[in-house]
């Protein structure tokens, strides 16, 4: 009971994982062996006219086969490597991944170490009678063959498709472009689930200090929290809860992370379950943090605008992408606002504190460089311009006069 939030977290942490698809597309190879073989051996859905390798033939043929998918694996994890130790070195660690969970990295891995399974299962299969090539005694799995050969033409084009999948995921304006379309995106789910609680009513927390304090038990960030189930717990205990981080905090087990407030007995099942509903881990993640990803691309501009590297455009189209998340929370269906609290309260994302994540903090780096500090102004200008929220005016117009006074 109260697992969800652990659920969530090994989603995530499968996702996020380079094992877990080709493991499974691996699997899956060996199922279809099953298959086919099962097929050759009943001499269905085949001809007699598509029966005609001989057994030293077949034998060759796999093997060669099993051998060249195998090496072109290797050479493909060696890219992936190579790759991903580039994107780390020059647009920061906390990009690789990002790199992990592309789907075409994964796809491709596991269609080929899914291919030299498969070959390797139906090489086993080919046998000679009593030890001689002898056709007339031979099993030679003619359809799985067939099979083997369209998967081997299907990993040429796989090879070729990730040779040019490769320096696009490590391009930079399509890592920023990916970051960018994600905070959009989670802004955009994170506002419409703040409209659907616009109609709960309610309940402020009681004027007394918290008859309990809930400790996690572990040091970690805090990547996950079930804020359905922590509702369940107070609705169906009477209690209010008020957290006191949120998804993306550093957390220790001699913190406090929540205090609650209780009028019945506060038994160590129900602090368990309470305690369940947290999900901690080594990293941040962007599971319920968006602010990771603005965190992101306030570290590839920091990067790019360092002495070392000194490349303004990637600068500005960072700039362009946070942009994007700002106007956003800004206009999207009425834009970020506070959400409504029943009997659980925690810390909530508004337009402020995203504009000091993102802009705030990335001002001192882009003051260095005066190409980068006018195009942050003329953003700046245009997201006044494009909206009428007096949060986001009110937060915006400091800024613009912080940065044409330095520009100035």
């Amino acid at each position: 009971m109260g697992k969800r939030a652990l659920l969530m977290k090994l989603l995530q942490d499968v996702r996020a994982s380079y094992w877990f698809l080709p493991t499974v597309m691996a699997v899956f190879a060996v199922v279809l062996a099953k298959l086919t073989l099962y097929f050759d051996n009943n001499n269905l859905l085949l001809t007699d006219a598509w029966r005609t390798t001989q057994v030293e033939g077949a034998r060759s043929t796999l093997a060669v086969i099993s051998q060249s998918i195998i090496g072109v694996t290797g050479v493909m994890f060696s890219m992936t490597i190579v790759a991903v130790s580039f994107a780390s070195g020059n647009f920061g660690p906390r990009l690789i991944g990002n790199f992990m969970r592309d789907r075409g990295n994964q796809l491709s891995l596991g269609f080929l170490i899914a291919t030299f399974v498969y070959t390797l299962l139906i090489l086993r299969a080919v046998q000679a009678s009593d030890g001689t090539d002898d056709v007339s005694g031979a099993f030679v799995p003619h359809l799985s063959m067939l099979v083997a050969f369209v998967l081997t033409g299907l990993s040429v084009l796989t090879m070729i498709y990730y040779v040019h999948h490769i320096p696009e995921i490590i391009n930079v304006s399509n890592i920023s472009a990916d970051l960018g379309g994600r905070l959009r995106f989670n802004l955009e789910t994170l506002i419409k689930t703040e409209a659907q609680g616009d109609d709960e009513p309610i309940c402020d927390l009681p004027q007394r200090p918290a008859e309990h304090q809930v400790f996690l038990n572990g040091d970690g960030y805090l990547q996950t929290w079930d804020r359905e189930r922590l509702a369940e717990l107070a609705d169906d205990h009477d209690l209010y809860f008020e957290l006191l981080f949120t998804a993306g905090s550093f957390v220790t087990k001699h913190s406090p992370a929540l205090n609650v407030w209780t009028q019945q007995d506060f038994s160590n099942d129900l602090e368990n379950d309470i305690r369940s509903c947290f999900a901690l881990g080594h990293i941040p993640t962007e599971q319920q943090n968006l602010l990771f990803i603005v965190q992101q691309l306030v570290e590839m501009i920091a990067r790019a605008l360092s002495p070392g590297v000194n490349d303004p455009y990637t600068a500005i189209n960072c700039l362009n992408w946070l942009y994007v998340g700002l106007i956003t929370a800004a206009n999207f269906e009425g834009g970020l606002k506070a959400l409504h609290f029943k009997r659980v309260r925690y810390p909530t994302l508004d337009f402020e504190e995203l504009f000091d994540a993102s802009i705030t903090v990335a001002l001192p780096y882009v003051r260095t460089d005066a190409l980068v500090m006018d195009h942050l102004n003329r953003l700046l200008i245009r997201l006044v311009a494009e909206t009428d929220n007096k949060d986001v005016l009110n937060t915006t117009k400091k800024t613009i006069d912080d940065v044409e006074k330095h520009s100035g």
